[in-house]
């Protein structure tokens, strides 16, 4: 797994963790900072501080885009996934499209349900479709 895709992994996991614990993910970020074990690549900084940044235009595009299904019906870790993936799709323009994407859905493959992979590569896919024309 490249430097970059552990840095994806290392995001989900502290938004997967601040979901189930109810907690900002910031602070997790920054327990995870403290503690330093492993030690918090930058990048995963980034992702984190984004999505926590612009979460409620993040859900709101999840929840427009997502026919049939709304984010509380989701798996917890296919949410955070998308709030990811989206993040860096949207907000992060000098990393390659194609790149998030695939990212994205292998962690959906390795984390999720058998139908996840599918589900976040279509979502996504329609993200950097209408890329252009959304409000960021």
């Amino acid at each position: 797994m490249s430097a970059r895709g552990k840095a994806r992994r290392r995001a989900l996991d502290i938004l997967f963790e601040s979901e189930l614990r109810g907690e900002d993910p910031l602070k997790i970020l920054a327990e995870r900072v403290a503690r330093q074990e492993p030690p918090v690549n930058e990048y995963t900084s980034t992702i984190v501080e984004g999505v926590a940044r612009h979460r409620t235009r993040i859900d709101e595009l999840i929840t427009t885009y997502a026919e049939g299904w709304t984010l509380d019906r989701m798996p917890a870790v296919d949410r955070n996934l998308l709030r990811g993936g989206t993040y860096e799709l949207l907000w992060m323009p000098g990393v390659p499209e194609g790149v998030v994407i695939s990212e994205w859905v292998h962690l959906a493959g390795e984390l999720s349900t058998d139908e996840s992979p599918q589900f976040v590569n279509g979502l996504l896919a329609r993200f950097k479709q209408l890329k252009p024309s959304l409000t960021l």
